[in-house]
């Protein structure tokens, strides 16, 4: 249970002390969990008290880090300690914490235990009480629940007409609506007088010679919605001018990465979540 850098030479380390460093990383995990902070410091605390009582809870043959995440997942799952007045978070991080309490308890465990705390899978595994290749099926299925929770409608903004069909393909791969694909500034303004979308991937360079960053201006004048620019020119979007681009994907680009950049534009679109 001691940490790899003991040798025979150094004096032991406490159990409290090898506990105490890993203290602020458990807290994290309970609060990304439970959904508070107090909520995850009383299970943190209820998992101290318990080791105070019997320090078997910890199993000293297993790394100390993957030990006390164990009997912390031993703690959530047996004891209710009675949150009954959890305090309202706000922002980004209760966005977070909706999208997450709607994810089957096990998967959620298994995707932050591996994509947050950064536990491999047979880690997370021996945490968890599973075999490696359940992990990877839990983490599937948490990314799908949540894509299910973010689907939406996309309006692409692309006038090259190779990239706006892979565009359009990996959208509807990813559950969502493709409720326009436009070529000029112009048809842009039209498509969201139309309809409001729920994510923009917009090029930059249009047909007609108009600009994608002057149609995402024009859709900001209006109202908020989550953007990704895929653009062969991203050194245009680096003058400091807005709207500052916080997904962009240079081309020629992986469906990967766009796969990848939807998701988290949604995730984490507060705008989304309160229409919800």
């Amino acid at each position: 249970f001691l940490p790899p850098s003991y040798t025979e030479s150094r004096k032991p380390m406490s159990l409290a002390e090898q506990i105490a460093p890993l203290l602020p990383h458990l807290r994290r995990y309970g609060r990304a969990l439970t959904g508070t902070q107090k909520a995850g410091d009383a299970y943190v605390r209820t998992l101290l008290e318990a080791i105070i009582a019997d320090e078997a809870i910890l199993d000293r043959e297993l790394d100390a880090r993957v030990a006390l995440y164990r009997a912390f997942h031993t703690i959530w799952s047996s004891v209710d300690v009675g949150m009954a007045d959890q305090e309202p978070l706000s922002g980004v991080e209760n966005v977070v914490t909706k999208r997450l309490a709607h994810v089957t308890p096990v998967n959620r465990q298994a995707l932050l235990l591996t994509a947050m705390e950064g536990f491999s899978n047979q880690e997370t595994a021996t945490i968890l009480g599973v075999s490696a290749s359940e992990v990877a099926m839990l983490v599937d299925a948490a990314l799908k629940e949540i894509d299910r929770q973010i689907a939406t409608t996309v309006l692409i903004i692309e006038d090259e007409p190779i990239i706006s069909m892979d565009l359009e393909q990996i959208v509807r791969e990813l559950g969502h609506d493709v409720m326009a694909t436009v070529v000029t500034r112009d048809e842009a303004v039209s498509a969201i007088s139309a309809r409001r979308p729920g994510l923009v991937l917009a090029d930059i360079q249009l047909a007609d010679g108009s600009s994608g960053i002057d149609a995402v201006k024009d859709i900001f004048a209006r109202f908020s919605v989550p953007v990704i620019f895929i653009t062969a020119y991203p050194e245009r979007l680096l003058t400091g001018e807005r709207p500052e681009p916080t997904f962009l994907i240079t081309k020629p680009f992986l469906q990967s990465t766009v796969k990848a950049a939807i998701g988290q534009a949604l995730f984490f679109n507060a705008q989304e979540s309160a229409a919800a």
